[in-house]
C-alpha cells in the first residue's frame, strides 16, 4: 500500500480555457484528494478530456491556476496519464516499458524489475518480446497502463481508457484500474460510460458546458443529485 500521496490534494481555482475565441472551460474550482477514483463525466463536449490536460500539465490555462499539494518541484514528476489511443514505440512490449524508465534514470535492473512487475499486473507477460503494434487494442491499452505503472505515479490521469474497447477488453482495464487503485495510486479519469463510472467512483465531478455543475460522492451523486442538470443526464436526457 502506497504512502499518503505527496503531492495531494490538486487544487484547480477559477481554471478556464479558450481557444479561437471559443470557451471551452470557464470558472473551474475543484479539489482532488486522496483515496478512490475520481471519475469526470457529462456529455459530449463538455469540456472533461480538456481538463483533465489542464490538471496533467499538457495545456496551459487561459485563467485560473492548478496547484499541487507537496514539496516544490514539477509535480508532473509523480504523475502519468494514459490516453484514448495508447502511442507506442515501434519496439518490443518490454521495450515500450524500459524507455520511459531508462528516461526517468533508473538503472537496468530497476528497469528490469519494474517491467516485469508491470507486465504481471496487467497479464501481458507471456507478450514482452512481442511488437507492440502488433497487439490487439485492448492488449495495447493494457501495456499504456503497464507503462505508466511502471513509472509508479502517486497520480494517474486516464481519458476515457476504454471507449474504443469490446466488452471483454473494458472488464480487464478496468481490473487494473481497481488493482492500482487498491495500491494506493490516485486515478482520476473520464468517461462517457455511466455504468462504468458507477463501478469506479468514488466521488464525481459533473461537467456541463464547460462548468463544473456538480462534486459529490459517487453514492450521493447517482442517487440524489443536486442540479438538475445532472438529473438529467442520468436519466440519459439530452443535454444542450
Amino acid at each position: 500500500m502506497r504512502a499518503p500521496e505527496a503531492i495531494l490534494p490538486l487544487r484547480a481555482e477559477g481554471l478556464c480555457f479558450h481557444a479561437g475565441g471559443v470557451v471551452i472551460l470557464q470558472g473551474i474550482d475543484l479539489e482532488i484528494g486522496a483515496g478512490r477514483p475520481t471519475l469526470i463525466i457529462g456529455p459530449n463536449g463538455a469540456g472533461k478530456s480538456v481538463l483533465l490536460r489542464l490538471l496533467h500539465g499538457l495545456l496551459v490555462p487561459s485563467a485560473g491556476a492548478v496547484h499541487w499539494e507537496g514539496p516544490a518541484g514539477d509535480p508532473r514528476r509523480h504523475q502519468a496519464m494514459v490516453f484514448q489511443r495508447p502511442v507506442l514505440l515501434r519496439r518490443s512490449v518490454l521495450a515500450n516499458l524500459r524507455y520511459p524508465l531508462a528516461l526517468a534514470g533508473l538503472d537496468r535492473a530497476e528497469q528490469d524489475a519494474r517491467a516485469a512487475e508491470a507486465l504481471a499486473l496487467v497479464g501481458l507477460a507471456p507478450l514482452a518480446d512481442r511488437p507492440a503494434r502488433r497487439l490487439s487494442g485492448g492488449e495495447q491499452q493494457r501495456l499504456a497502463l503497464a507503462r505508466a505503472a511502471a513509472l509508479r505515479p502517486e497520480v494517474l490521469f486516464l481519458d476515457e481508457p476504454c471507449a474504443s474497447l469490446d466488452p471483454a477488453a473494458t472488464a480487464a482495464v478496468e481490473a487494473i484500474i481497481q488493482a492500482l487503485a487498491a495500491r494506493g495510486t490516485k486515478l482520476v479519469m473520464t468517461t462517457h460510460d455511466l455504468a462504468q463510472a458507477r463501478r469506479l467512483a468514488g466521488d464525481v465531478a459533473f461537467l456541463h458546458r464547460g462548468r463544473l455543475r456538480e462534486h459529490a460522492p459517487a453514492d450521493r451523486f447517482f442517487t440524489t443529485p443536486a442540479t438538475e442538470e445532472a438529473a438529467a443526464f442520468l436519466r440519459g436526457a439530452l443535454l444542450w
